[in-house]
């Protein structure tokens, strides 16, 4: 049993040291309840708003004693490995409250097969597949499909682990590196999931839970290819926008209420594993309704950082609603107009040969000071700000319309430089794009 809410000001711990962590410690910083913030790891970004201490995320035990030992009232987890791995478990088998889905329901991620399954168990829209264990087998099978495939390796991949294959020559070397040769590890390595091509508009569907309540945040469009017009590799996100209301048309988000998300939470709570954190749903919209393309067991990033922009509701209020089960007598404010988040990434990146440990400048620049910058891969070598991660920093923007938040993320990009510096020109566009083309 969980010890109650606390109305004195509160300890809080966040877990992880990305640009999706720094928005979140920037938006905790924001509620009159936090009185001491701590980040583990974090980042320089992050120290700058509370106290780093250097226990990585996938740490459980020593983050379980540091809790203890600070009298945490309430942690946040944002990445997905210590999820999976059940750091929710370890942390309400001590007695300390804290915001996340369990082992047993953070399987919705660590394995694709597991969440293909699920969806098929629970009758859930998404695209026809098959599961593989041997290399061969999944050769044999795009031999005989000859056409677009999707190919997934099973565990975390650091959301680089999916591969929209044109033709078989591209699902045959997405094999091959997931199953032969491992680039993603061995575990996620282990089996192979191949799907059909679903075509429509993608879309990042997030929504806060308790366990059997769900409440929806704004809708947003995440832009995953390295390149622009949507060409190149995939990657954890090269940005983001919110809302999208244009996209999810009232007959879609009906149906996506009642064929995904309410079974989805029922289908938990029937196999004894209730939701409670925050569930992310990428959808694609297709001509027959909205389709799942996968579940993630946290926020998204780069799509976190639009949305901490916007919402104007107090995150502890919510984390806590969700973690008691009363999300049904909360509602959540928005601010007005689009927020827009423009990740700049090294050279190379997504290859693992990315080009760090370049000093960064321009943060104190009026454009950038415009604009809100997270760190998302960088560090302090001789006193100085260095790049250290593929994806470096989280530009991020509000605007009254997309095209003013634009104008500022962008100015605000330009301004900052490091060696190698790399960064999609078309965020926010791909619509427009796409009717150039027609």
């Amino acid at each position: 049993m969980l010890p109650p809410p606390l109305e004195r000001a509160l300890k809080v711990l966040v877990i992880g040291g990305g640009g999706r962590e720094h928005a979140l410690a920037w938006k905790l910083t924001q509620s009159p309840r936090v009185e001491k913030l701590f980040i583990a790891p974090g980042n320089p970004g992050t120290a700058l708003l509370g106290e780093n201490v250097p226990i990585k995320a996938t740490e459980s035990e020593a983050l379980v004693r540091f809790a203890q030992e600070k009298a945490i009232d309430l942690t946040l987890v944002g990445p997905e490995v210590p999820l999976a791995a059940g750091i929710v478990d370890d942390f309400q088998r001590a007695g300390l409250r804290i915001w996340g889905p369990s082992k047993a329901a953070a399987q919705l991620e660590g394995s694709k097969v597991a969440m293909k399954e699920f969806l098929r168990r629970h009758n859930i829209p998404t695209a026809q597949f098959k599961v593989f264990a041997k290399a061969a087998d999944a050769h044999a099978y795009v031999e005989e499909i000859d056409g677009p495939l999707v190919v997934k390796a099973d565990g975390l991949a650091a959301g680089k682990g999916v591969t929209v294959a044109k033709n078989a020559a591209e699902a045959h070397e997405a094999i091959k590196s997931i199953m032969e040769r491992q680039d993603f590890g061995r575990e996620a390595g282990r089996q192979v999931v191949i799907e059909e091509v679903l075509w429509g508009e993608e879309i990042s569907v997030f929504a806060f839970c308790d366990g059997h309540n769900a409440v929806l945040l704004e809708y947003c469009q995440d832009h995953k290819q390295a390149l622009d017009g949507d060409q190149g590799a995939n990657t954890g996100g090269m940005g983001a926008f919110a809302p999208v209301r244009t996209l999810m048309r009232p007959r879609d988000e009906d149906e996506m209420v009642r064929r995904i998300l309410v079974p989805t939470m029922s289908g938990l709570v029937h196999e004894d594993r209730p939701y409670v954190g925050l569930l992310y749903m990428g959808l694609m919209l297709t001509d027959s309704g909205p389709k799942v393309l996968e579940y993630n067991v946290r926020f998204g990033d780069p799509e976190c950082q639009a949305l901490m922009l916007l919402l104007k509701t107090d995150l502890v209020d919510v984390c806590e609603a969700c973690i008691d089960g009363t999300l049904e007598k909360t509602t959540l404010d928005w601010h007005e107009g689009v927020s827009i988040c423009i990740t700049m990434a090294a050279k190379n990146y997504p290859a693992d040969n990315y080009l760090k440990d370049q000093p960064i400048t321009g943060l104190d620049s009026p454009e950038a000071l415009k604009a809100q910058v997270f760190h998302a891969g960088t560090s302090i070598a001789g006193g100085r700000l260095v790049s250290s991660g593929g994806r470096v920093l989280s530009v991020c923007a509000l605007g009254t319309d997309l095209d003013q938040a634009r104008e500022i993320a962008y100015a605000a990009c330009d301004a900052i430089t490091f060696t190698g510096k790399h960064y999609r020109r078309d965020i926010g566009r791909r619509q427009e794009a796409r009717k150039a083309r027609k």
